[in-house]
């Protein structure tokens, strides 16, 4: 298969919320409207997502205490916030203001890079499948960046040459990132590294936003409104990101290589009244010519796989084609 040629499924054009919110409406069209939106309980010091230090994670003198941290965050949480990531402030705060910049584009400069038609990638919203379900009211610039083979035209080599080198240069790092991470979480789990390895070629920026479907997910915040919420023990609570901290959180691929030992979290944003929300989501995930299922070595006669084997390209064309549900689309695929 051409991995250049794959397309996972498209989703239908709707109108932009930043040309919404510029009309100053009186009431916020009904298909943006959720009844019954479940309320976020407070997040009080003892519901603080785990922090992980990098440095430590390559130190021979910390290293073992913090990948039980690592461990105890994947299998508890499914979310951690990582420091000392080695990631320059510099490139970070140059990204942002590209990522800002493009935002503010006049609307027909960032049509120029909408969804084309079967394809996920571009401006626009994601997993809408009918005209009659609700939105989320955000919109969203999905763009595969790495490898190079599987990039759109019409996309990553367009934007403003400022803002393709920041974020040319942030998907090289954040790359790097997610391999020292995977290296860590295969000693955490006692197997080889390749096993995790195979599942982190490729990698999509969404500069914004269920649980995901990749095998990580390495959240940075633009803004200083955070808006991300995480359901632990029942409930939904809002999460802090420190300034220049990434937000990290287990996919469903990951949840399926481990076995289940480490587990997706149902997430969302939510919507302040006052202040704009930006944030840059960067998806690891396996290769199109691959399959999915969980490690060959976490399966043993005690420990059976919990989940089915699939093909990438099924695995994400199912995804893309329904709305997000919580974990349904990985509950689908359990034993």
């Amino acid at each position: 298969m051409d991995p250049s040629h794959t397309k996972f499924g498209g989703s239908l054009k709707v109108v932009s919320v930043q040309e919404l919110a510029k009309e100053r409406l009186a009431e916020i069209p009904l298909r943006y409207i959720r009844p019954g939106l479940e309320p976020a309980a407070a997040a009080g010091p003892e519901l603080q997502v785990p922090l992980i230090d990098m440095q430590k994670l390559l130190s021979d003198e910390f290293k073992q205490a913090e990948l039980l941290k690592l461990h105890t965050a994947c299998a508890d949480w499914g979310f951690f916030q990582i420091i000392n990531h080695g990631v320059s402030d510099g490139l970070l705060e140059e990204l942002k203001r590209g990522t800002r910049e493009f935002f503010k584009l006049p609307a027909e400069e960032k049509q120029k890079f909408e969804q084309l038609e079967d394809e996920v990638e571009g401006y626009g919203q994601m997993f809408v499948t009918s005209e009659e379900q609700k939105l989320d009211w955000a919109d969203m610039f999905y763009v595969v960046t790495l490898p190079t083979s599987l990039r759109r035209p019409h996309l990553l080599p367009k934007l403003p040459l400022t803002f393709r080198e920041a974020v040319e240069a942030y998907s090289l790092e954040v790359k790097s990132l997610a391999r020292k991470i995977s290296l860590a979480l295969s000693e955490s789990l006692e197997v080889d590294p390749s096993e995790l390895e195979e599942s982190l070629p490729e990698l999509a920026v969404g500069l914004t936003p269920h649980s995901d479907s990749g095998c990580l997910t390495i959240l940075l915040e633009v803004t200083d409104q955070s808006g991300l919420e995480i359901r632990k023990d029942g409930k939904l609570i809002p999460i802090r990101p420190m300034a220049n901290a990434f937000v990290v959180n287990v996919g469903d691929v990951l949840e399926i290589l481990s076995n289940g030992a480490y587990r997706s979290i149902e997430h969302r944003a939510v919507v302040n009244s006052e202040k704009e929300r930006l944030s840059i989501a960067t998806f690891m995930m396996p290769g199109v010519d691959g399959v999915i299922s969980p490690a060959p070595s976490l399966v043993r006669q005690d420990a059976p796989a919990r989940f089915k084997r699939i093909g990438t390209v099924e695995y994400f064309r199912r995804f893309f084609s329904k709305e997000l549900e919580g974990k349904s689309h990985l509950e689908n695929l359990k034993i």
